[in-house]
């Protein structure tokens, strides 16, 4: 069975964290580059981050500083820590391995 698992979406106020999980089985994981996206409402899919196999890491410029990607190979499951969130954060937030999706959690950051 081939699967990603997003978790830890939720509702969160302005200035709080979350971190999601990104939970694989079925696939090779340790081998491979995990990639973190997000999509608003009425917006295009974007790229939050990605890290490599060898946990280097790559994130785009409007989440520097706040999130930070990670991984733990033995639990063959990836991590979004998510800090200083804003209302602008609101999305559901997906992972991808190579070619697989998983069904996205919810994020939404309101007071």
């Amino acid at each position: 069975q081939v699967q990603l698992v997003e978790s830890g979406g939720g509702l969160v106020q302005p200035g709080g964290s979350l971190r999601l999980s990104c939970a694989a089985s079925g696939m090779p994981f340790s081998s491979s580059a995990v990639g973190w996206y997000r999509q608003a409402p009425g917006k295009e899919r974007e790229l939050v981050g990605v890290i490599a196999s060898e946990g280097m890491t790559h994130y785009a410029d409007f989440v520097k500083g706040r999130f930070t990607i990670s991984r733990d190979n033995a639990k063959n499951t990836a991590y979004l820590q998510m800090n200083s969130l804003r209302p602008e954060d609101t999305a559901v937030y997906l992972c991808s391995v190579g070619v697989k999706w998983g069904q996205g959690t919810q994020v939404t950051v309101s007071s």
